[in-house]
């Protein structure tokens, strides 16, 4: 039976040929990191072989392919695709077929390129306009599916056929090629990693084939689903079999990093770096744990270290971009993210850190367009969605920034960051118990911040339910003294309660009874309140100012008798146009701030539904013709005017 090594050795082979580079690293890497010693799959596996079951034709086509394989090298894939025009063998029309998919994409991210170099010169420039594509996608479509029906694909060709489908959105018919794709041919771990990208946690259960690679695709799986915990646990299983394996000792630093176990991920980070010293996959994520820590000392080091192995590598531009963004300067970290994105312009991690960077520079508008571009890559990373909803938020819109924390926390739901963000917009909304629900749930997930704790405190408080507002204002304190924090403001919330209203006014009734009981005040010589009101103020001295002034008491006691006279005479005014003005007078006005109100609440929902289209048209897609909305007394109609294609709205009162 075949071993473990044998099929990575030949792997290696095959993926090479085929200019498969990212597949045959990950292969090589496996069969330096495997144990000493034969492994042998467990019984009942369907894994085939791996070399491929044809040869080549004539000495002229291997000859032809060799110089197609030499083209592909030099990235002429247009050459390599016209020197292989009449090839015949499986391995030559792969390689065809695949110089022909990567021509089409390297004429599409120059196309990006041109159009955002002409454009407004941020990356992110083209939302909202069509966006260039592969034209090679139709051809190699038509050509592959008619080799399937007619002489069928090896797993090398049912993996292109996949991506070929998932570029032209047919997830479906994608995932079904991928999986024949890994069954014909285990070790292709490009076909595993793009069958993860298309199964979201709505699919139904993928049929795996019974192959050792499945556990790495498991295990890689659960990290993309954000399920760190299990992610850890399978990886650490791995070790047990392949434990000089760097891609697995990455994947387990990257998860931790995921767990927020920042201190155990940048020791595994370490050992790996001292490992493999000229290493740069997954240096940003290292970065950015550095960045986490503030060790600026350490990420200076890396940075120089990364320029030095390799200036033009995204990964190496995003960690310098880290570097300058934690000393405050964030135009130039702009500028390196700009750069990593130009060497690839699908590198998720430099869209996402640089609409941070546009936030810290206030460029809302570049943020949100460089999230927008991170979501398109990829819809499952959480940490674009949570920058869309922290953007909005800085734009005072609490419903647009409700809805992407919403995304954010159903990719994260057990991240406490999620739900306080996402209580924080209900807070601005004024919807107190969905608010105090989010902070319960961040609260059962770590929240090791205590925002959950000290917001919990204060709106139980608002409320009135001061047991649990004690109790929380406890937890807080306790928390923040077992991690050796001040406490400051919230402390002296929580000991010295702000009075009431009604506190301060029996404090006002209880010194005017102690000034009343006061015998100085209470004297016979002094003038009794109606006295002192009518008597005739004293003359003042020589040395005070010629003009008369009543007493200081008498002047003050004297403004609040007129002023309570004036709010009478208001009130009795007021009462009096009220019983002059009509009812139908009275109905328009209420109408009328009914109208305004509605008005407000159709357009924010509107926004939210429809932020592309115009304000009309988004308002009466939002709500359609002649559907009752209900309101206090009234029943609201929306109709659409065909000559200025414009909403008017028509309240006609409820019956009964």
């Amino acid at each position: 039976m075949t071993t473990h090594r044998a099929q990575l050795r030949a792997a290696v082979r095959d993926l090479s040929d085929r200019g498969l580079k990212c597949s045959a690293k990950w292969a090589a890497e496996q069969l330096v990191g495997l144990a000493g010693g034969p492994l042998d799959d467990e019984a009942g596996t369907s894994d085939a072989p791996m070399s491929p079951a044809e040869e080549v034709g004539s000495r002229e086509e291997e000859d032809q392919l060799l110089l197609a394989k030499a083209y592909f090298d030099l990235n002429e894939f247009k050459r390599a695709a016209h020197a292989l025009r009449v090839a015949r063998g499986a391995s030559g029309r792969f390689l065809r077929w695949y110089s022909l998919f990567l021509a089409g994409q390297k004429r599409q991210a120059e196309e990006e390129a041109e159009e955002r170099s002409g454009g407004a010169g941020a990356p992110g420039s083209l939302l909202g306009k069509p966006r260039a594509s592969n034209q090679h996608l139709p051809l190699l479509n038509a050509e592959l599916t008619a080799a399937r029906e007619s002489e069928g694909l090896d797993g090398f060709g049912h993996y292109l056929h996949g991506i070929v489908l998932r570029e032209l959105a047919q997830p479906a018919l994608a995932r079904e090629a991928l999986l024949r794709a890994v069954s014909a041919y285990p070790c292709l771990w490009s076909a595993w990693t793009a069958l993860s990208s298309l199964s979201g946690a709505d699919e139904a259960p993928l049929e795996l084939p019974d192959t050792w690679v499945a556990s790495f695709f498991l295990a890689h799986q659960a990290t993309e689903a954000h399920d760190s915990a299990r992610a850890v646990s399978l990886y650490e299983s791995l070790l047990v079999q392949w434990p000089r394996s760097l891609h697995v000792q990455s994947q387990l630093a990257l998860a931790r990093y995921n767990l927020r176990d920042f201190e155990e991920a940048q020791q595994r980070f370490e050992e790996l770096l001292a490992e493999d010293p000229y290493r740069l996959d997954g240096v940003d994520t290292y970065s950015n744990i550095l960045y986490v820590r503030e060790e600026k000392r350490k990420l200076s080091a890396l940075a120089h270290s990364c320029v030095s192995t390799d200036k033009y590598r995204p990964e190496a531009c995003c960690v310098v971009g880290n570097y300058y963004s934690l000393k405050g300067a964030h135009e130039k970290a702009v500028l390196y993210f700009r750069r990593a994105l130009k060497l690839d312009a699908n590198f998720l991690s430099a869209w996402t850190l640089m609409g941070h960077e546009y936030v810290e520079l206030k460029n809302t508008a570049a943020a949100v367009d460089a999230y927008r571009r991170a979501v398109e890559i990829d819809a499952k990373d959480y940490r674009a969605w949570y920058g869309l909803g922290q953007t909005y938020e800085i734009l005072a819109m609490p419903f647009y920034a409700l809805f992407y924390y919403r995304k954010a926390t159903a990719l994260r739901p057990y991240d406490s960051r999620m739900w306080c963000a996402m209580a924080g917009c209900y807070k601005q909304l004024h919807r107190r118990a969905e608010a105090i629900q989010c902070y319960h749930r961040a609260e059962k997930n770590d929240d090791r911040e205590g925002i959950a704790f000290t917001e919990l405190a204060r709106l139980y408080r608002e409320n009135g339910e001061d047991a649990q507002a004690a109790g929380y204002y406890e937890r807080m304190v306790a928390q923040r003294e077992a991690h050796g924090e001040a406490v400051g403001k919230e402390l002296s919330e929580a000991r010295v309660p702000r009075p009431q209203p009604a506190t301060r006014r029996r404090k006002r009734a209880r010194r005017r009874v102690q000034r009343s009981r006061d015998p100085r005040r209470s004297s016979s010589s002094a003038p009794t309140r109606r006295a002192r009101a009518t008597s005739t103020p004293r003359r003042p001295s020589a040395s005070a100012c010629s003009t008369s002034v009543a007493p200081r008491r008498t002047r003050s006691r004297r403004c609040c008798a007129t002023s309570r006279a004036k709010e009478r005479r208001a009130a009795a005014a007021g009462r009096r146009y009220e019983g002059r003005r009509s009812a139908g007078e009275r109905r328009e006005e209420a109408e009328e701030g009914g109208r305004r109100t509605l008005r407000s609440a159709l357009t924010c929902r509107a926004r939210m539904l429809y932020p592309a289209v115009p304000a009309p048209l988004a308002l009466f897609a939002a709500w359609s013709p002649l559907v009752p909305v209900p309101v206090t007394g009234t029943r609201l109609f929306l109709e659409l005017r065909s000559s200025s294609v414009s909403v008017c709205y028509r309240l006609q009162p409820v019956p009964g």
